[in-house]
């Protein structure tokens, strides 16, 4: 495992013969939540992609947007994306605009299982509570209003999944399981 990825957490090294696993959705969906508990489960590595630009850019995501824009962000995300590509067998936890750029999806997918947790604008926003101010997306006037507004936006990407799990209807818990079922199924190895 690189040591390039400190926010990581190292569970076993990243065999680039098995594929990752993705999870995709809205902010407050779950992916940080979700993919840290399956990736201690399954003795895998865990990396949430937010962090670990947040990391080694030495600022929050809220600052990067603030002083150098969406646009170079997006391109710190890709970057950090190539240098996936190279590794396997993590659970990754991009940031829900992740999926918005093609470049970017196409690196890892496939050989990548990408899995869609589903939530709807309102359960999201409450999930998130004070902190989805700190999100630069939805540090606006009318956060659920932007989060429809992504939803919309990125639904027909959303559905180009592997799997679709509706994180409403579970605990999390449930969630958790059922992304370790479908991390660990066979056909993807």
């Amino acid at each position: 495992m690189s040591a390039t990825f400190r926010t990581s957490q190292l569970v076993s090294a990243a065999d680039a013969s098995r594929p990752h696993t993705i999870l995709v959705g809205l902010p407050g969906a779950g992916k940080s939540t979700v993919g840290k508990a399956v990736a201690e489960r399954l003795g895998r590595t865990f990396l949430d992609l937010d962090l670990e630009i947040e990391r080694r850019e030495g600022a929050t995501i809220a600052a990067i947007f603030a002083e150098k824009g969406e646009h170079h962000f997006r391109n710190l995300e890709l970057a950090l994306t190539e240098e996936l590509r190279l590794l396997g067998n993590m659970i990754l936890a991009p940031g829900g605009g992740w999926i918005a750029n093609s470049q970017a999806v196409a690196l890892l997918k496939p050989p990548g299982r990408m899995i869609y947790l589903q939530v709807r604008p309102e359960i999201a926003l409450r999930r998130m509570g004070p902190d989805a101010a700190s999100r630069p997306l939805l540090a606006r006037p009318d956060p659920l209003g932007e989060l429809k507004r992504l939803l919309a936006a990125r639904q027909a990407l959303y559905a180009t999944a592997d799997h679709t799990i509706n994180t409403e209807l579970l605990k999390t818990q449930q969630v958790i399981d059922q992304v370790a079922t479908l991390a660990t199924a066979p056909g993807r190895e």
